[in-house]
């Protein structure tokens, strides 16, 4: 570690390595009890967040230190989330919500003291109850008292950025493509944990139970404008019947019977073909049992017009 850093900045290296260690296997990924056990940082525990708040500052940085965390909370079913934090716009930020509506709250001045003194933080976004996604090292570049929110944009995987390159015009490009493809990122995950969770873990199509196996596959593809990554407009898959359905090789009508492609069923090879495929012609998806949570029957429809024209 480089010589003369403030403890601050010492503490927040310390936590993006601790951060880099816990996601490294998982893909971006975090446990809520990961965050809470947090990690040892010159003799004390450190916890990465408070699970109670969406804005976190060990008090190992004092209370005029500058906060190391934010959180946007997981959606749940039928609730809005407690902040609109968005991430749906083609802005070359995210937009993250005060802490109630009070500029003045002891939270939001510990953010803005972060935007002050360009210290980088940790940001978590819920993916589902328990689970979040670690962006870092993130940056507070806006705040705006009226709308009661911040500007938060991404930097570069696996860098911190000083003020001064954080300022550079040259920079401009690859932190609006680190921001984007970081919402792509947060929508694909979000979608599959959520349609996931929803066909409780198994492909709708062969009940294979495997969940490092299964997809979320579109019913409507997502450059469709009502193709929303919502648990509706998605089909748990494993990988061989999810590749079979964008192939227009399997489909599924309003009624959530399986179909075959003709020239398939007609096909003779090994028992992949026969058991993962023909043998599914003429049963039945098993759907999520919350009505919230079945298949749309009108994108259903559409897109099963696809698989027959095919």
């Amino acid at each position: 570690m480089p010589p003369l850093l403030d403890p601050d900045w010492r503490l927040r290296l310390a936590a993006f390595d601790r951060l880099a260690a816990l996601t490294e296997r998982t893909g971006g990924v975090v446990t809520s009890s990961a965050l809470t056990e947090g990690f040892e940082f010159e003799g004390e525990r450190i916890r990465l967040w408070d699970a109670y708040r969406g804005i976190w500052r060990p008090r190992q940085l004092g209370r005029g230190g500058a906060a190391l965390t934010i959180v946007t909370a997981p959606e749940h079913p039928g609730r809005a989330r407690p902040y609109d934090d968005q991430i749906a716009s083609d802005d070359d930020y995210f937009v993250y919500r005060y802490e109630r509506e009070d500029p003045n709250l002891w939270t939001n001045v510990a953010v803005r003291r972060a935007m002050a003194q360009r210290r980088p933080l940790i940001y978590l976004y819920g993916i589902r109850p328990a689970l979040y996604e670690a962006i870092f090292p993130c940056y507070i570049v806006g705040d705006d008292p009226d709308a009661l929110a911040f500007q938060v944009i991404v930097a570069e995987a696996g860098t911190v950025i000083s003020a001064d390159v954080l300022m550079d015009p040259e920079i401009a490009v690859p932190r609006r493509y680190a921001v984007r493809t970081v919402k792509q990122r947060l929508h694909q995950r979000k979608f599959r944990e959520l349609v996931v969770a929803a066909y409780r873990t198994t492909c709708t199509v062969c009940r294979l139970h495997h969940e490092e196996l299964l997809d979320a596959a579109h019913i409507l593809e997502d450059r469709d404008e009502r193709g929303r990554p919502e648990v509706p407009n998605g089909l748990a898959l494993c990988k061989i019947h999810h590749a079979a359905y964008d192939a227009n090789i399997l489909g599924v009508d309003p009624d959530y019977r399986i179909h075959i492609r003709r020239d398939i069923l007609d096909e003779h090879d090994g028992p992949m073909l026969r058991h993962g495929l023909q043998e599914m012609e003429g049963e039945l998806i098993q759907p999520p049992r919350r009505q919230i949570y079945k298949p749309n029957p009108e994108y259903l429809a559409e897109r099963f017009e696809r698989f027959r024209a095919a």
